[in-house]
């Protein structure tokens, strides 16, 4: 539970970081990279919803 809540604060913060440490670098990453690019909430929005899946 500890180790969700911290995810869930990094994804705000740092959504590709949140997203590498869970998913690796693959596609998932590249994603999210281009969505903070665009703009930050999409990114983060992305981020949570890897985290919470």
């Amino acid at each position: 539970m500890d180790n969700k809540i911290v995810q869930i604060i990094l994804a705000i913060f740092l959504p590709p970081i949140t997203v590498f440490l869970k998913k690796g670098a693959g596609k998932d990453l590249i994603i999210n990279i281009l969505l903070c690019l665009v703009f930050y909430i999409p990114g983060v929005a992305h981020a949570l919803w890897l985290v919470t899946k």
